[in-house]
């Protein structure tokens, strides 16, 4: 979000130092944190305006609705993901190795872990999440990582390759399945990178 967003409702009544790109920042961190410790159900726009110290007319002034302040505490939760023209820009022959690579080193770090961990859990037990997290991954990462694939059914092999590494992430870091969730990641690039390379490179 940025101070040229347009605005939502009324202005609320509030002192400048509540309003602009800081306050909006504050909103979004208190977001993504109510969200994680508290899941998708629990979390209120009310609760966020407290954790920001600001008002709740003002987060609905910025971002509307609850599920939009989801959607835009999911973008800054896959920020880390989004770096997926760094992996494209890579030699296309270890494009496989280059992506499961950055992907587990998204989880594997505990302070980009932690959001993503709460995202897809709201997603698992409430719809509007997980039709925020949908669009989201569609729009921002999967087609982008199509539209420079050169292989026939490009959308269909990047969602291919994306179900194989959230499938990965979901037993290692949510259900915790043994022994996925303690073998060195070296072990899991070794195996899922050939096949990640099969779906975006293979015709």
């Amino acid at each position: 979000m940025t101070a040229q967003t347009p605005r939502r409702r009324g202005r609320p009544a509030r002192k400048d130092a509540d309003e602009g790109p800081g306050a909006q920042q504050k909103i979004l961190e208190s977001a993504r944190k109510e969200f994680a410790e508290r899941g998708y159900d629990k979390t209120s726009v009310r609760g966020i305006a407290r954790a920001a110290g600001v008002d709740p007319a003002l987060v609905h002034h910025y971002f509307g609705t609850k599920d939009e302040v989801f959607a835009s505490a999911i973008e800054i939760s896959f920020e880390p993901a989004l770096m997926v023209d760094e992996v494209l820009a890579g030699d296309r022959g270890e494009i496989g190795e280059q992506l499961a690579r950055h992907f587990l080193g998204v989880w594997e770090n505990p302070v980009t872990r932690a959001p993503l961990l709460a995202v897809i859990r709201s997603a698992l037990t409430h719809e509007a999440a997980a039709t925020a997290l949908r669009t989201f991954v569609l729009r921002r990462l999967l087609s982008r990582l199509a539209k420079e694939l050169d292989v026939p059914n490009p959308q269909f092999r990047a969602e291919l390759a994306a179900s194989h590494m959230i499938g990965t992430a979901f037993l290692r870091y949510v259900i915790k399945a043994e022994p996925l969730a303690s073998v060195d990641p070296e072990e899991i690039i070794a195996m899922v990178a050939p096949t990640l390379q099969r779906y975006l490179t293979e015709s």
